[in-house]
This record gives C-alpha cells, sequence and structure tokens, in this order.
C-alpha cells in the first residue's frame, strides 16, 4: 500500500509541474502560482518550486511578496541560485542599494545580473560605471537585444552630458530607431547645440510616427500620448531659445493628453512654472500639484528633483507664504549645505520683508563657511547695497573679490558707481589697476586695449588730458594707422604741448587722400534732400548764372497800412499816440467814485455814518439831520433811556448793494479769465 501511495503522489506531482510547465509557457502565471502552491504543499523545501513561485510574483508584479519569500527562505534559496530575481525585486521596490549589494556579492556575475547592474548603476548616477558596463556587454553578447542595448548606452551618454556636463568619445551609436536619435538629441541639449538638438528632435518625431504608424487601431491621441516625451523635449529647446509662447503653448498641450508618464507630467509642469515665474500664480499652484505627484522621485534625476523643490520655493515666497518658504529652502540646505540657491531664496525671502541687513549676515555667514562661492555671495551683497542706495559700501565689497577685479565687467561696475559719486580718481585708479594686470599677464590682448581706450576716454570726459596722453600714445603706437586716436592724441596735447601736437599732426594723412568718392546727383536726388531749405536752392542757382548776365534786383511791394475805422482825414492825428496813456502828457489819471461809502475803516462793523454821528466836534457845530435810511441810530445824546443800536450790531451801509453788484458781475462773467 506504501508503495503504491507514493507511486500516486508523485503522479500527482509530475501533473502538477506539467500544469506550472504549460501555464507559463502561455504567459498565465497566476493558474502557474496555484499549481506552484499546490506543489509546496506536498513538499514546502522543494527549491526548485520555491524558484518558481518566485519568478511567477515577479511577472505578476508582486515584487514586495516575492522578495518576502526569498528573505524567509533565504537558507534553501541561496545567492547563487536566486541573486538575479532578489536583486531585481530590490530594483523594481526602489532600494537600489540593496540590489547593487546583493549584485555584487553574487558569486557568479551573468550576463542577465549585468544587465540589470547597468539599469542600478544608471538610477544611481554614477554614469561612467555604468558606461562601462554597457560597452562590454555590446562587445561580448551575439544576440537579438543588441539594439536596446545601444539605447540604454546612447540614455547614459545623454545623461552624462545634462547632469555631469561630460562628453565620452564617439562611440559611433547608429541612430536608426526613435529612441537613439530622442538621447542623441539629450546628448546635444547638454553640449547647449540647441539648434542642432531641435532637427535631431524632428527626425525622431518622423521615425516614430512610421515606427507606430503601421498599428491602425492607433487613433491621432494615441499618437499623440506616444510623441508627448519628444514634443516636452521640443518645447524645453524652444524655452532656452526665448520662443516662450510657443514653449507654453506645447507644453499645456502635453498636459491636456495626460500622460501616464509622471516624469514627463512632473518636468512639463515644474518648466510651466518657470515661464510663470511671479504671474499667473494661481496656474503654477495647480501646476505644483503635478509635480508632486506620487512616484516622481523614482522617474528623475537628483537635478531634476532639485530643480523641482526650489521652484516650490520660489513659488512660496512669490505667493507671501513665508514660512512654507524658509522651510523648503532650509530642507535644501540640509540636503546639500554646499549649494547656494538655498541661500539665495531665504536672502530674497527676507529682503521681501525689508529685512536686508539680516539678509547681508546670512549671506556672509554661508561665504564664510563656502569660500568657492564667496564671489558669487559678493556680488548678491553688492547688489543689496545698492538696493539700498548704499553705492560707496556696494564699491567696497566688489573691491574685495580679488578674482574678478580684472574683468571687463566688474572694471565697468566700479567705474559706473565711482563716477554716480563724482569720485573720478577712485574710478581712474580702477582702470589703471586692470590696465596693469593685463600689462603683466595679457599684454596687447583685446581686452587690454579695449580697456586701455576706455580709460583714455574716460578722462578726456573729465578733462584729464594730461592722464590721457599715456593711453593715447600706447593705443597710437599699437596701431599707427588708427586716426581716430591720432586726432585724440593732437586734441589732448594741443592744450598741454602746442609744439608736440604739431609735430603729431604732420601724421595725419592728407586731404587729397581723405576725399571721399561721392556721387552728389544721388545725393541730391536721396531723401535727405527734400530737407534742404529753399534759401539755400536759391543761392545754387544763382551760382549757376552765366557770366557777364546782369542781375536785375526786384524792388519789394509796400503793402498799405490799414487805417482805424473813425479816421478823419481833416483831423491831426495826435502825436501822442503810440505812447502808453500813461506816459502822455495830457494824462490826469482816473477819478475816483466820491459815492461810494468807504467800508472797513474804524472799528469792526462801524459805519461812516455811525463813525461821524458820535464824533462830538461835528455834533456840536451842525445841526441834527434825520437818520439815513437803513441805520438803526438816531442822532439824540445817547442816556439810559434811548435805543441806540451798538455797531456791531449794525448793518453797513451799502453793503447789501455792493454783494448784489458783486453777484451780477460773476453771473456774467462767468469764470476768471485767468
Amino acid at each position: 500500500m506504501a508503495s503504491s501511495g507514493g507511486a500516486a503522489g508523485s503522479t500527482a506531482l509530475a501533473s502538477l509541474w506539467s500544469d506550472v510547465n504549460k501555464a507559463g509557457q502561455n504567459g498565465d502565471f497566476t493558474r502557474a502560482l496555484k499549481s506552484v502552491n499546490k506543489i509546496l504543499q506536498v513538499a514546502k523545501d522543494d527549491v526548485k518550486a520555491l524558484h518558481c513561485k518566485v519568478v511567477c510574483l515577479i511577472q505578476n508584479g508582486s515584487f514586495k511578496e516575492a522578495l518576502t519569500l526569498l528573505n524567509n527562505n533565504s537558507k534553501i534559496l541561496t545567492s547563487d541560485v536566486i541573486a538575479f530575481e532578489k536583486a531585481y525585486c530590490e530594483y523594481r521596490l526602489n532600494k537600489i542599494e540593496n540590489a547593487l549589494k546583493t549584485i555584487e556579492t553574487a558569486p557568479q556575475k551573468t550576463e542577465k545580473l549585468s544587465e540589470l547592474q547597468g539599469q542600478v548603476l544608471y538610477r544611481l548616477e554614477r554614469y561612467e560605471e555604468c558606461l562601462s558596463v554597457y560597452r562590454d556587454l555590446i562587445r561580448n553578447s551575439q544576440d537579438d537585444y543588441d539594439e536596446e542595448r545601444q539605447t540604454n548606452l546612447s540614455a547614459v551618454v545623454a545623461a552624462m552630458s545634462l547632469w555631469s556636463k561630460t562628453q565620452p568619445e564617439k562611440l559611433g551609436l547608429q541612430e536608426t530607431t526613435y529612441e537613439l536619435c530622442y538621447n542623441a538629441a539629450c546628448s546635444l541639449i547638454g553640449q547647449g547645440r540647441l539648434s542642432e538638438a531641435m532637427k535631431k528632435l524632428q527626425e525622431a518625431e518622423n521615425l516614430c510616427r512610421q515606427s507606430i504608424s503601421e498599428d491602425t487601431d492607433l487613433t491621432e491621441e494615441d499618437i499623440d500620448a506616444e510623441l508627448a516625451i519628444i514634443h516636452g523635449q521640443m518645447a524645453y529647446v524652444m524655452q532656452l531659445q526665448g520662443s516662450i509662447d510657443d514653449a507654453l503653448q506645447l507644453y499645456n498641450q502635453i498636459i491636456k493628453l495626460k500622460p501616464t508618464d509622471v516624469g514627463l507630467l512632473a518636468v512639463v509642469a515644474n518648466n510651466t512654472i518657470t515661464i510663470n515665474k511671479d504671474q499667473n500664480v494661481f496656474d503654477s499652484k495647480k501646476k505644483v500639484k503635478l509635480a508632486n505627484a506620487e512616484g516622481v522621485e523614482h522617474k528623475l534625476a537628483k537635478g531634476q528633483l532639485q530643480a523641482i523643490e526650489f521652484n516650490k520655493a520660489l513659488l512660496s515666497m512669490y505667493t507671501n507664504q513665508a514660512e512654507q518658504c524658509r522651510k523648503l529652502s532650509s530642507s535644501l540646505q540640509a540636503q546639500n549645505p554646499e549649494n547656494l540657491l538655498p541661500v539665495l531664496i531665504q536672502a530674497a525671502q527676507l529682503c521681501r520683508e525689508k529685512q536686508h541687513a539680516k539678509a547681508i549676515d546670512l549671506l556672509q555667514e554661508f561665504a564664510d563657511q563656502n569660500p568657492d562661492h564667496a564671489s558669487q555671495i559678493k556680488l548678491t551683497m553688492a547688489q543689496l547695497k545698492l538696493a539700498q542706495g548704499n553705492v560707496t559700501k556696494a564699491c567696497m565689497i566688489m573691491k574685495t573679490i580679488k578674482e574678478l577685479e580684472h574683468r571687463p565687467g566688474m572694471v565697468s561696475a566700479l567705474v559706473t558707481m565711482h563716477s554716480h559719486d563724482e569720485d573720478i580718481d577712485s574710478a581712474i585708479e580702477v582702470f589703471n589697476q586692470a590696465i596693469s594686470w593685463y600689462q603683466e599677464k595679457q599684454p596687447n590682448s583685446p581686452a587690454h586695449l579695449a580697456l586701455i581706450r576706455e580709460a583714455s576716454n574716460f578722462k578726456l570726459k573729465h578733462g584729464r588730458k594730461k592722464e590721457a596722453i599715456n593711453d593715447l600714445e600706447q593705443l597710437w603706437k599699437q596701431n599707427p594707422k588708427d586716426i581716430h586716436t591720432l586726432a585724440q592724441l593732437i586734441s589732448a596735447y594741443s592744450l598741454v604741448d602746442a609744439n608736440k601736437a604739431k609735430v603729431l599732426s604732420e601724421h595725419l594723412p592728407s586731404s587729397d587722400s581723405m576725399h571721399l568718392k561721392v556721387d552728389v546727383e544721388a545725393l541730391e536726388n536721396s531723401t535727405g534732400a527734400t530737407f534742404i531749405r529753399k534759401k539755400a536752392a536759391k543761392v545754387a542757382g544763382e551760382q549757376a548764372k552765366e557770366p557777364g548776365q546782369v542781375e536785375i534786383k526786384k524792388k519789394k511791394k509796400k503793402k498799405k497800412g490799414k487805417l482805424p475805422k473813425n479816421y478823419d482825414p481833416k483831423v491831426t492825428p495826435d502825436p501822442e499816440r503810440w505812447l502808453p496813456m500813461r506816459e502822455r502828457s495830457y494824462y490826469r489819471g482816473k477819478k475816483k467814485g466820491k459815492k461810494k461809502e468807504q467800508i472797513g475803516k474804524g472799528t469792526q462793523g462801524a459805519t461812516a455814518a455811525a463813525t461821524a454821528e458820535f464824533d462830538a466836534s461835528k455834533t456840536a457845530s451842525s445841526p441834527p439831520t434825520s437818520p439815513r435810511p437803513g441805520v438803526a441810530a438816531t442822532n439824540a445824546p445817547s442816556s439810559a433811556n434811548s435805543n441806540v443800536v451798538p455797531p456791531r450790531h449794525q448793518k453797513p451801509v451799502g453793503a447789501a448793494g455792493t454783494k448784489k453788484k458783486q453777484q451780477q458781475k460773476k453771473k456774467k462773467g462767468g469764470r476768471s479769465g485767468w
């Protein structure tokens, strides 16, 4: 019975292994996994069954479960059996360092392990080692995957050009597929050859369309989705070339397609944010969500991820999210302490908060810790001082940058700032120091001669002719045919040494040699001739008259003067009519009206009638008179029982009438004529 039971069990296992084999050939790994599990129920330590289960889990995408199974059965499944499967699971679970360690500790380096090692090294951005691995694979392999290996090799070359800024020797890769063309274009972008890169991308697009045109089931949207990565790189090249509108349009088209590649979507969204800058902030906030999609960190290079984080920090600054900006920039600085950008973002945020002193202290601290970035930091500090209006302090900071003090750009900036402060001596000193440096290091170089010329022009402009003479002589000796320099030199010597100026003037070319061949008729017929004054044309016409011809002067007709309308020929005109009225002998001045009452004299509210009424000298000699209309007081002597109205309660005579006249004048004249 025992022997028959064993035979039945072995038959069942054979049947299960047959099912596993058949399902594997058909690609049905779910069915194969069920059969393997049944085998393991009978023989749980079967190495072959465990190995098959791991393969089925990997094929179904269950990488975590497969890795757990491998770790739980590490004593049975040794590295010589499952090194590739374990490394592949770690690679797919983004445990890249562990994957590399598994590959390196494998007892035997198979071809498929080398292929995986190349992928792992690429993800770790160890491009030099990766390049070496793929070169060995292409050299030693003879199968149908040579094209894929060449594509991977070209991708490594492109990454080196973009991120490491290194270019290996030509590898002789044939650009027969759109993937190879695309990688070649990326390599050209890294080298800054943008026009060539655009042509290569267009070639890649054509090859891609040809390769997918055979599939009739694909719609136009499906084709555009396939071409999205090529179009994204085209938009990037357009952006670098300054065609911002075209690039933005292409970026938006890619986003509307909603590609499944989260890496592509994140890069396109980030580039759109860089175009928006501090404008269209609402759109940028939406794009940030696309850049933060899950899994992006495993799809992009470290440089791309850092660029996205920097732009997020800048966007926080533009949207006045100060705390968020500080948090992001501090995190970036912690990740890479030697990187300058996080510090610049923090300084910019402090400046937006009007804390310029803190920003300068922050920059100074970073410059002390990182001398390699000192020159860039000091330039930023000088810019902040200029923003505060402290030109003198900015000059002092810039002069401490010794490695840039001789550069034409630095010289120009310092001279401009010293000129702003009206410190001409310091500006000339800057010129002299730069010229001395070039005289010692690069004599008679284009930059040296350009500085000498600018220095001489500056000195001549500010009246330092004696100091300019040495510079001009040096320039003229370098190029004796330079007439412009010679003329400047003669002009400078004319105020210092007239004899020397006379000697130098002999070197000037004669007037015959300086004669310009000008077509007078063509010049007159040109558009400029229309602006010649008529008077000049008349003189030219008079010069063209034949000799002996008598010139007859035309008499000008005198116009009759206009007479006044009331002119009487019998009456003799006034001989003083041309003089102003005030200067004529019979002018007696204007008669002042006696009828108008004088208002405003005496105490406040008093009138002339009231004043005369209370004048004792007048009342004693003159008889009492009846009161004037509108006056409430009487001429009777004041007593305790009299009803005399006090002066402050009286209305001035004619006040109402005057007010009415003023109102009538206003209505008649309207606004004043001023």
